[in-house]
């Protein structure tokens, strides 16, 4: 179809200050054009970084704010320039809606670490108007940062996976974390934990989950196929545990020591930090120089990794595991998800939602 020259309105849900309280929010959407992709939201993930947005506590919000980067939904129409998707087909948008692509990695399909890069939401698009996110009715989005879902995947129970899920599918993949029999580790059991350990186990790997109780115990072992449980304050068993781990996905995505865990790895394992946390963290230097261990970083994942992340899910039958929620729930969703209170990721059926004001 051509360029998609009306203006349109949606309703978001909005944070308006750092309270972090959503409430209904009617706004036009960004001006469209040839390569965009108009998308009727059916379901959203929650992530902890929604939290962190709408709370301002990176410091870095801009108000009024509609959360929400695990979006799948419907194309209802498409512009002219758009090749790569049809109007009724099931789409997701991520962490990102646009980028500089000149840029090193926009050229080497590393988009995601593009310094111009567009936030989904709490951002500023080309065109001037701010991006908003999936809490949402709908959205524009271009079409480099549209990706098809595989049919017969489900909906609600893809949401997750474009964020929690392409989180650890990333960085198993550019670190050579792939092959079958690694030992990994994965350091807390929220919505990128629980991710963390199904597709690492559906890679071959054994897989340890490391968490401050036992709480989680029963649930890591009989309900995600976890092979072993650690509690890290029992101090028998994390040195039982000592130079085990070829790899560790951090997830904690608040401040924590990060010396019990380093001395988890074998010769040059890796502790790849993945949670947003905006306090200094602090590790003696022998603990690395002495394994030739590794902290490193990693952010989400590019578009073509999304891809290649949510075909292998299809062929491992991979879902996440969700409590489904209206959008009338969406503040004690955020203050239960801020306790570690959901098993393991909420989803707002948006769609079914009435959220206009």
């Amino acid at each position: 179809m051509g360029i998609l020259e009306t203006e349109r309105k949606t309703t978001g849900w909005a944070a308006r200050d750092p309270s972090g309280f959503l409430s209904p929010y009617t706004y036009s959407l960004r001006n469209t054009g040839p390569e965009d992709v108009f998308i009727k939201v059916m379901y959203c993930g929650i992530c902890h970084t929604d939290i962190h947005q709408a709370k301002n506590d990176l410091g870095m919000s801009n108000y009024p704010m509609v959360p929400g980067h695990e979006v799948v939904g419907e194309v209802v129409e498409v512009g002219s320039d758009v090749t790569d998707f049809a109007c009724g087909e099931i789409v997701g948008v991520g962490c990102l809606v646009g980028c500089c692509r000149s840029c090193r990695p926009c050229n080497t399909d590393r988009e995601q670490y593009c310094p111009k890069k567009i936030w989904s939401y709490n951002d500023v698009y080309t065109d001037g108007n701010p991006t908003q996110g999936g809490f949402a009715g709908s959205m524009v989005v271009d079409q480099k940062f549209v990706v098809k879902i595989p049919d017969g995947m489900a909906p609600e129970q893809v949401a997750p996976l474009l964020c929690a899920g392409i989180t650890v599918y990333s960085p198993l993949n550019h670190f050579g974390l792939t092959a079958s029999g690694l030992r990994g580790g994965v350091l807390g059991l929220g919505g990128v934990g629980h991710m963390g350990v199904k597709i690492a186990k559906a890679m071959g790997h054994r897989v340890t989950v490391i968490s401050s109780s036992d709480k989680k115990k029963v649930e890591a072992l009989e309900h995600l196929g976890a092979d072993e449980y650690l509690v890290s304050s029992d101090a028998e068993g994390m040195q039982k545990a000592a130079e085990s781990l070829d790899y560790i996905i951090d997830t904690v995505p608040v401040f924590h020591p990060l010396e019990p865990y380093l001395s988890l790895l074998t010769l040059d394992g890796k502790l790849i930090l993945t949670g947003v946390i905006n306090t200094p963290l602090q590790f003696l230097t022998p603990l690395l120089m002495l394994g030739r261990k590794e902290i490193t970083g990693s952010f989400i994942g590019s578009m073509k990794e999304t891809e290649e992340m949510l075909a292998f899910c299809k062929e491992k039958d991979l879902t996440s595991m969700i409590e489904v929620v209206k959008m009338d729930y969406i503040n004690t969703a955020m203050d239960r998800l801020e306790k570690n209170d959901v098993r393991y990721r909420f989803v707002v059926d948006v769609a079914g939602s009435k959220i206009d004001p």
